[in-house]
C-alpha cells in the first residue's frame, strides 16, 4: 500500500514512521521553506538537508519521477509541493493531511481512495473519510468516523507540569537565527534565537527540544522554539508520544477502509 502525507513536521513523521514500519509505502509533501520546531524528529528537515534519518528510517529530498526508485529503496521522498498536486500525478491508496494548521489548507475526499485528515479543520464525511484527535487528553490519536476534531484552544498541552510557558515564541516580525542547539540545556532567562536582533528568551529550564531552523520569516507570536522541562535529551531524537498516538489513528483509518469500511 502507498500513501502520501501533506506535512513533514513531528506529527507528520510519527505517523509516517507508524506506516513505513507496517509495511507501507510513504512519500510526504512540504512546503520551500518547512516552519518545523523539532527538526532532530521531522523528515520535513530533508528538504534543507537533503537528507535525514529519524528513527532509522531515511527521507532524501526528491523529484516526482524519483520517487518509484526511492520507494523501492525504501526511502521516504519528501517532494517540495506546497498544494500536493503530486497526489494526482501519483495515485497513492491513501493520501493523509499532517500539516496541522488548525484549517483545511485544499485537502479533499477525492484526492485518494482513503483520505485521512489530523486536527481540527476538518469533517469526516464531507472533506475527508476520517478525522484523526490531535489534542492532548483521553481523546488523542482517536480515530472520528463522524464528526470533526475538538476545536483548537490555542493552548499547548501539559508537558512535565508546564503548558504555554514551554513553548517559545517570535518576539517580533522578522528573520529568525538561532543561538542554540536542539538537545541542549536552557535555564529561565536564557536566549534561545533572535529575530531581527530581539532575544527570544526561555522562561522555564529543560532540555530545547525544538527551534526553528535559521533563516527562516517569522511574525511577531510564531512558535519557534519548545522548552521540555523532563529534562530528558533523549527525547529529541525519537518521537513523541503524541505523535505516535495520532500515527496509531492515521494506521487505523486507514486499515479499516482498506478492509472494506464504508466510504461515504
Amino acid at each position: 500500500m502507498f500513501v502520501m502525507i501533506r506535512g513533514g513536521g513531528d506529527l507528520a513523521t510519527g505517523a509516517a514512521l507508524r506506516l513505513r514500519r507496517s509495511g507501507m509505502d510513504v512519500a510526504i509533501c512540504e512546503i520551500a521553506a518547512p516552519t518545523s520546531i523539532r527538526r532532530t524528529v521531522c523528515f520535513s528537515e530533508a528538504v534543507r538537508l537533503g537528507e535525514t534519518t529519524v528513527e532509522g528510517v531515511t527521507a532524501r529530498r526528491a523529484e516526482l519521477e524519483e520517487v518509484p526508485e526511492l520507494l523501492e529503496e525504501g526511502i521516504i521522498p519528501v517532494l517540495v509541493d506546497p498544494d500536493g498536486s503530486s497526489i494526482e500525478a501519483l495515485k497513492p491508496d491513501a493520501a493523509a493531511d499532517l500539516i496541522l494548521a488548525k484549517r483545511n489548507l485544499g485537502t479533499n475526499a477525492g484526492m485518494a481512495p482513503v483520505v485521512v485528515a489530523a486536527g481540527p479543520g476538518f469533517t469526516a464525511g464531507v472533506d475527508c473519510h476520517a478525522v484523526v484527535e490531535t489534542m492532548r487528553g483521553h481523546y488523542l490519536g482517536r480515530v472520528i468516523y463522524e464528526g470533526s476534531a475538538l476545536p483548537n484552544t490555542n493552548i499547548p498541552g501539559l508537558i512535565g507540569g508546564y503548558a504555554g510557558e514551554r513553548v517559545l515564541r517570535a518576539p517580533a516580525d522578522g528573520v529568525f537565527q538561532g543561538v542554540r542547539e536542539i538537545g541542549g540545556r536552557v535555564e529561565p532567562g536564557d536566549v534561545a534565537g533572535y529575530v531581527d536582533g530581539v532575544p527570544m528568551v526561555c522562561t522555564i529550564g529543560g532540555v530545547l527540544r525544538g527551534l526553528l531552523a535559521d533563516g527562516i520569516l517569522v511574525r511577531k507570536g510564531m512558535k519557534s522554539g519548545d522548552v521540555d522541562p523532563r529534562c530528558e535529551p533523549a527525547h529529541c531524537l525519537c518521537a513523541s508520544d503524541k505523535a505516535l498516538a495520532v500515527g496509531g489513528g492515521v494506521l487505523e483509518a486507514i486499515l479499516h477502509f482498506s478492509r472494506g469500511g464504508d466510504l461515504f
